[in-house]
């Protein structure tokens, strides 16, 4: 039991917010899951269930309905008003490789009262190895299976556009994958499955 939730609990959250707001996020959340639970499970300082509970629970603000970066906040009130304090965390991190509300990409589709406690927040936590692997593995995961990080920027991109946070934001999220690279001593692409066939999908 992690965070007073198991995969069993985690899992019947997604089959119930993919009823209210079906769509390509729900396969993303269970490979984004998969993906942090292999490299959890590669690094063996960190737990391999909580890691694919954190990746199968990120975007479950998405539960909400169709929405840009409300569905961060969103996450967090849910997972707070179930007693979920760490997967609440991952929820509003994994959108900011950079610590930085204003380095998102999304329409701020939120109040001002969110934005304030979400500016507050963010500066003033610090990532732990969970966040960091949330933000990894939300690159490396779309709704058909793994792919490279820089499939999903391109992805995201033309969705998204360009600011002039960009390119940060991408090198932080490489800065990510060779910590956890370093840690397990080879390339986290040899650890998901399938990945070179969702390449040029």
């Amino acid at each position: 039991m992690i965070d007073n939730i198991d995969i069993a609990v985690a899992k019947r959250e997604i089959e119930m917010a993919s009823i209210l707001n079906p769509g390509p996020w729900v396969a993303h959340s269970y490979n984004v899951g998969l993906a942090a639970k292999y490299i959890a499970e590669a690094c063996g300082m960190l737990n391999a269930d909580k890691a694919y509970i954190y990746g199968l629970l990120h975007d479950i603000g998405r539960r909400n309905g169709i929405s840009a970066l409300k569905h961060t906040i969103d996450g967090y009130d849910y997972a707070m008003s179930k007693g979920w304090k760490e997967v609440a965390k991952v929820c509003l991190t994994h959108s900011f490789p950079i610590k930085d509300i204003e380095a998102d990409i999304a329409k701020k589709d939120i109040t001002e009262e969110q934005y304030q406690f979400m500016k507050h927040y963010l500066e003033n936590i610090d990532y732990d190895d969970y966040d960091k692997l949330i933000i990894l593995c939300d690159a490396l995961a779309d709704k058909q299976g793994f792919c490279i990080l820089e499939k999903r920027f391109i992805d995201t991109t033309r969705r998204y556009g360009i600011y002039p946070f960009t390119v940060e934001r991408w090198n932080q999220t490489y800065n990510y994958k060779a910590y956890f690279e370093e840690m397990i001593g080879t390339s986290i692409y040899t650890l998901l499955p399938n990945i070179e066939s969702c390449i040029f999908k």
